[in-house]
């Protein structure tokens, strides 16, 4: 439209048709300044999930930090890689104010990755342009093998029995192994109340421990034909026997780690199948 009012002033000489020229080429110009100054100073930090799997999508919280000290930053889109098509957005970032955002991503590889490049875009202030600024973060974000569902050879069993086995030691699952008094720091789920009823003091129902016997994983000895599938076969089993409440161990030489449970001990496995091979 301006091009062709200009062209239309030139032609005809007319006062107006340059005095409406001008006035639009002012507010283009204003506009790309406001909409390359709304890209400034802006500091990005990420903050991973736990987990993340070799191929499939998770989201990636990104901290975004207005360094400016009087203009707000508007219509933010961020997004990994230049995938445009997958992004969080921000409506409005008020100076010095930090914000968080949610970033669909999606990693190739397992191991470490180290080097990310984000995208930050913007349609202020007319929706005219869209304007991006890239950015490289330094930041190592390990990403665990994908998990495929495989059969469960491969591994040894540390005890012999199957299944759950009652443990002498006190639980809060399992069947009632017996009645005791209330002493103080016991769950109210754990109180009998139609017993305590009958007596002078509170009951509580004492249950069994249930323990499932440890399980030690070798990789190279799990279904499949390269070491990626072996390696993905092992976080499924991980993660499957873990979610089970099953010891799980690891025998990837290396290392040796003995069977455990807990978030942390279940990260440090997938860790080291991530790493295996990558040095």
């Amino acid at each position: 439209m301006t091009l062709l009012l200009g062209f239309g002033a030139v032609n005809t000489g007319n006062n107006l048709l340059y005095l409406m020229v001008s006035a639009l080429l002012g507010f283009m110009s204003v506009s790309g300044l406001l909409g390359h100054w709304n890209l400034k100073k802006l500091q990005l930090k990420l903050e991973p999930p736990d987990e993340i799997y070799d191929g499939l999508e998770t989201l990636v919280r990104v901290h975004v930090i207005n360094q400016r000290h009087w203009l707000p930053a508007f219509l933010l889109d961020l997004s990994f890689n230049d995938t445009y098509q997958q992004r969080g957005h921000l409506a409005l970032l008020k100076q010095q104010e930090h914000k968080g955002v949610a970033v669909p991503v999606t990693f190739t590889g397992r191991g470490d990755h180290r080097q990310h490049r984000l995208t930050v875009s913007s349609t202020f202030p007319i929706n005219f342009f869209i304007r991006h600024r890239h950015l490289d973060l330094h930041q190592t974000i390990t990403v665990f093998p994908c998990p495929i569902s495989c059969h469960n050879r491969g591994e040894s069993d540390l005890q012999p029995p199957q299944g759950a086995q009652d443990n002498p030691l006190r639980g809060y699952e399992g069947d009632i192994s017996r009645i005791g008094d209330y002493i103080g720091g016991e769950p109210l789920k754990m109180i009998h109340w139609k017993l305590s009823a009958r007596h002078d003091s509170l009951k509580i129902k004492e249950l069994s421990n249930q323990q499932q016997p440890p399980v030690e994983i070798n990789p190279l000895a799990l279904p499949g034909h390269n070491l990626e599938l072996q390696l993905s076969c092992a976080s499924y089993l991980i993660n499957d026997l873990m979610r089970r409440h099953q010891p799980v161990g690891l025998k990837l030489a290396p290392q040796w780690i003995a069977p455990d449970l807990g978030a942390a001990h279940k990260i440090r496995l997938l860790k080291e199948l991530a790493r295996y091979g990558k040095d």
